[in-house]
């Protein structure tokens, strides 16, 4: 049986009731076994939950075999250029800490891939009690998200990215806090178009990559519409910077 990413959700959430479900971590080791209470292990654990949801469903999928690198999934098995899935989790009691890409083989990437943009990021709010108990659910809040790239990444002050950067070199493209709406918060893009003039401006502004500025958009942009048949107006990142740092 194939899926799309909507449909996933749709099963996880009202088919198998995932917000109401707990569970636990156990690791036996010859002849001791413990309940896993480490919070950091659960966001690989339900990637695996998740395949192993998906062959008991029995769900077609091709793995991902570049772990750096979206998706995790091929969700048509045939098509590698559809059906990405791409599956992030993090310790709800604190702010979303995965990486989305590195950000030197995402702005690449998509030049060559432009699909790439089109991934499904399934995502997991957790939680872990002090007996190691896992949901996907705090209190009355539903923690499980289905979103585009542009949905949950965002500017910070000196980047037009929030991004991981280390003694001036930039490294990942980080999340921002997509679900909450507090005072302070840069917002999200808007739309796709907005989050590809932030990266073409990362790429300006990165000392590692600003020699291939001058060319990124009109190479991304050919790329783009000989896949999708149509060409995207990319605003300039001074025309819309307003917008998300206000």
């Amino acid at each position: 049986m194939r899926c799309s990413a909507q449909e996933v959700y749709n099963r996880l959430v009202n088919d198998d009731k995932i917000l109401e479900l707990q569970g636990q971590i156990q690791f036996h080791f010859g002849d001791v076994e413990i309940i896993v209470k480490q919070k950091d292990v659960v966001g690989n654990i339900i990637q695996e939950w998740l395949q192993g949801w998906f062959d008991k469903r029995g769900i077609e999928y091709a793995s991902s075999q570049n772990t750096q690198m979206p998706p995790d999934f091929f969700l048509n098995p045939d098509n590698h250029t559809e059906g990405l899935l791409e599956v992030k989790a993090f310790n709800r009691s604190a702010s979303p800490g995965f990486d989305i890409a590195d950000f030197r083989m995402y702005e690449e990437e998509i030049i060559d891939k432009p699909y790439m943009l089109d991934v499904d990021y399934l995502i997991f709010g957790y939680d872990m009690s002090n007996t190691g108990i896992v949901t996907i659910k705090n209190l009355w809040i539903k923690n499980l998200w289905i979103k585009k790239v542009w949905e949950i990444t965002r500017c910070m002050k000196e980047w037009a990215l929030n991004l991981q950067v280390k003694q001036n070199v930039v490294h990942k493209i980080r999340p921002g806090v997509w679900y909450s709406t507090q005072r302070g918060n840069y917002p999200m893009f808007n739309c796709l178009e907005d989050f590809i003039s932030a990266v073409e401006e990362t790429v300006y502004q990165n000392p590692k990559t600003h020699n291939d500025a001058a060319n990124w958009k009109i190479n991304f942009l050919t790329s783009y519409q000989e896949h999708y048949g149509k060409r995207l107006n990319i605003p300039r990142w001074s025309d819309i910077v307003e917008k998300y740092r206000g």
